[in-house]
């Protein structure tokens, strides 16, 4: 049963497209006058014949885009929807695109119909986010071994059409953690009804068998969703078994499992995540089968590679050598304030030690070392390299990140990359999340490698030199092209966070007295969501409350975390879908699901300070959320629950685009709802969204879908902790 919400939405829009008029885009689209305007390119020619046009494509190619077909000099008009349909037939992969025909030739839709030897018709709509006169349509045809024959007709880009009404498939009312509950665990569901009285529910096992009985909690309305909802508490039931589903309303839910086991593999996924993330070398089959590649940019040609990397233009007259690192995102950048919060929580989750860490089966493993601290040295080696080096104008400064020139299209695996690589003016925010996470690194890896720890503690203090000699050195918002911009107009939590690492790691009366001193000490750093990228103080609090030191008034710390736990357990008593999070206006942030699970790191952290049985409830809680217990009835993490997001955005997980490419790998975290909906397909679907609804499982999709590193951290470091309770 679709929301009332998305169903009024979507028709409301789909009303206010029908006021346009339909103008038509391409010339010639069913080649009854030829092949003008239409090029193709590969050394492929144009024949029409029997009323559609065909080329013979090449074998041997390697990218989609080595040949194509298509039409240019189309105009489009932002905010405009448009249809983009045509027939095809051939017996391999082809890509359709809506772009620009002119550098940077950026994409604006994407779709990779599943051609037949039998012309079939394709048809799409989509909203244009910019306007333009230079726009084209493509069939991009390349990439394959042997050569082929492609077939095209009836080519139509109409403008003014009516939007597509997407109402998403929530399947039944009854909403679960997919993937199970543990048997000492909170064990709730919501159930989506127009009743405002109570209702009797059922649990049945596996064999159908009635286990539990009771009754409903009406809740009303839920604002997060529109929906009138109901809680259902079936805590009391522990007995471990599969298959188990509720019943409610003449609804039942999809399965799930009473045990333990889910979240160690969860654990193990989402940390096995990074090493499909890694820049700079192979992706061996044997260790994570289907997702083998070979080294990105590695100065292998058409790579630029990152052996020896330049600033842009006016910012510095050297090279670095930045090879290695984790890709950011679904993009070919690297990012060190991104890259900072991510090794953080994954080091964090390691110091906490909530539950053993699991073997990854990564090249490292075996050595001596546990692999989750091989992994995150693959990022930690990347970020120290990006330092200034001594002699050069801002010694011991940070670059802020690494990434192309230009913005790539999908797909294109990372060793296909072309685009020149650039390094970006030094921050003092980059700068200090490597003081931060190298001061981290030096206590975390002392045990097993003295010498490293001594040359990341060695790192970490001229960072810290050089961020209070330039404390106001910010990263711009308009540096966006070829990659994100990961602004920050605040630094004190981040010299905060980099003065507690420190001092956690030597005792040095300089960074106690910083701590101590600063104002973000003793500020009510818990808002609505407890941390990110940009807002690190919550690293340090977190870290100075949990690990043993001297630090005067280490009391209040640990209270403060107690405090901002409080408030997230409140907002989550009175979500009818147990979420710790409600942003103002109902206005969900870009990453929400990160958000969701950062706060119930905190609330963990509580049960950690305190051993109050109800912050663990609520944090486990938090866990039913992202887990498929939401208004979409899915999990967001790919591979796990019946119905799970697996079309994140990405350049090489990217089989809803090119087939021959895999989904992402179980474990990966897709964003989830965002209101501001900055991506034209989120835009031409969602407009109009409720809170959970602004969401949707596309590539396409950037801001509601896509998958970063720091996302997978939270995730991580919730599987970790999950894993330790029964």
């Amino acid at each position: 049963m679709p929301s009332l919400p998305a169903q009024a939405a979507a028709a409301e829009r789909a009303a206010a497209g029908k006021q346009a008029a339909e103008v038509e885009q391409v010339v010639n689209g069913g080649f009854s006058a030829g092949t003008a305007p239409w090029w193709s390119n590969g050394g492929t020619t144009i024949d029409v014949s029997s009323g559609q046009a065909c080329i013979t494509v090449p074998g041997g190619t390697v990218n989609r885009w080595d040949v194509a077909i298509g039409q240019n000099d189309l105009d489009l008009v932002a905010g405009e929807n448009y249809r983009f349909s045509f027939t095809a037939s051939g017996d391999h992969p082809v890509r359709a695109i809506v772009g620009l025909s002119t550098a940077p030739y950026d994409t604006y839709f994407a779709a990779a119909p599943a051609l037949t030897s039998t012309a079939s018709a394709f048809s799409y709509t989509f909203q244009a986010g910019v306007t333009t006169s230079s726009a084209q349509v493509a069939l991009q045809v390349g990439g394959s071994a042997e050569p082929w024959t492609f077939c095209l007709d009836d080519v139509s880009l109409l403008g003014g059409v009516p939007p597509e009404v997407y109402v998403p498939d929530t399947g039944p009312r009854v909403r679960v953690n997919q993937i199970g509950y543990l048997p000492g665990g909170p064990k709730r569901a919501t159930l989506v009804t127009t009743a405002t009285t109570a209702l009797p529910w059922r649990l049945a096992n596996a064999a159908g068998r009635i286990v539990a009985r009771g009754r409903t909690t009406p809740r009303g309305v839920d604002v997060s969703s529109g929906q009138n909802a109901h809680s259902i508490d079936f805590s009391g039931y522990r007995i471990r078994g599969t298959g188990y589903t509720l019943s409610a309303d003449g609804e039942t839910s999809r399965p799930f499992d009473v045990d333990t086991t889910a979240y160690r593999q969860l654990q193990r996924d989402s940390l096995k995540f990074y090493y499909t993330q890694r820049s700079g070398i192979e992706i061996r089959d044997d260790l994570r089968p289907g997702y083998a590649r070979p080294a990105g940019h590695v100065d292998v040609a058409p790579n630029k590679g990152d052996g020896a990397v330049p600033c842009q233009p006016g910012v510095c007259d050297y090279t670095l050598d930045v090879t290695g690192g984790w890709y950011d995102a679904g993009d070919h950048g690297k990012y060190v304030v991104n890259g900072g919060i991510s090794v953080w929580q994954v080091l964090s989750a390691y110091e906490q030690r909530h539950a053993p860490m699991p073997a990854l089966a990564i090249p490292e493993s075996g050595n001596g070392t546990p692999d989750v601290l091989n992994e995150v040295r693959w990022e930690l080696d990347f970020l120290l390299k990006m330092q200034v080096p001594a002699g050069h104008p801002d010694a011991g400064m940070v670059h802020h990140k690494i990434h192309d020139a230009a913005w790539t299209g999908l797909p294109l695996l990372p060793h296909l990359d072309p685009q020149q690589r650039e390094l970006h003016p030094v921050s003092t925010a980059a700068t200090l999340n490597l003081a931060a996470v190298a001061a981290q690194a030096a206590r975390v890896y002392r045990r097993y490698d003295p010498a490293y720890a001594r040359m990341a503690l060695a790192a970490a203090r001229t960072a810290f030199t050089a961020a209070q000699a330039n404390p106001d050195r910010l990263a711009p918002d308009s540096d966006s092209t070829g990659g994100g911009a990961y602004n920050d107009a605040r630094v004190d939590d981040d010299f905060y966070w980099a003065a507690a690492e420190l001092y956690l790691t030597t005792r040095d009366k300089h960074y106690r007295d910083y701590v101590l001193t600063s104002p973000v000490h003793t500020e009510d750093i818990f808002g609505t969501g407890a941390f990110d990228w940009g807002n690190t103080a919550a690293a340090g609090r977190l870290d100075l409350a949990l690990l043993p030191s001297n630090l005067p008034g280490r009391a209040q710390v640990k209270a403060s975390v107690v405090r901002g736990a409080e408030k997230y357990l409140a907002i989550q008593q009175a979500h009818p879908y147990g979420v710790p999070y409600a942003p103002a206006n109902n206005l969900w942030d870009w990453g929400s699901n990160s958000t969701v699970l950062n706060n119930a790191q905190v609330l963990a952290s509580a049960y950690e300070l305190t051993g109050h049985a109800k912050y663990r409830t609520a944090a486990l809680e938090a866990m039913d959320y992202i887990l498929g217990r939401n208004a979409l009835n899915q999990s967001y993490v790919t591979g796990y629950g019946e119905v799970t997001s697996h079309n994140q955005h990405s350049r090489w997980y990217a089989h809803q685009l090119d087939p021959a490419l895999p989904n992402p790998p179980k474990g990966s975290l897709a964003g989830g709802a965002n209101s501001s909906l900055q991506d034209p397909l989120a835009q031409s679907k969602l407009a109009g969204c409720v809170g959970q609804f602004c969401y949707i499982d596309d590539i396409q999709s950037w801001s509601t879908n896509e998958l970063t590193i720091n996302w997978n951290s939270a995730l991580a470091w919730m599987a970790t902790f999950a894993a330790a309770q029964r």
